[in-house]
């Protein structure tokens, strides 16, 4: 899990990632994200390719090392 915390700025995010296998073989991304303390929104998408699921989770991993840009915070693993 990665978090982005600014208490200043009453920032308070938290990121999480999940790669799996379903019952079918089809790899599974989900990734949920939202405010620290709430139950966030969830998005989820399979693929038959492992290939393609990794090319999903490093683009989303990209998209949030560049957040300090975006919001002025960067994602830090979880303590």
């Amino acid at each position: 899990m990665l978090q982005a915390c600014d208490p200043s700025r009453n920032i308070r995010r938290h990121w999480h990632i999940e790669l799996r296998r379903d019952l079918f073989g089809w790899i599974v991304v989900e990734w949920r994200w939202g405010r620290i303390g709430t139950a966030g929104q969830s998005r989820s998408l399979a693929f038959e390719q492992e290939g393609e699921a990794w090319r999903l989770v490093r683009r989303l991993l990209v998209r949030r090392a560049g957040a300090e840009r975006r919001i002025g915070v960067a994602y830090r693993p979880a303590s």
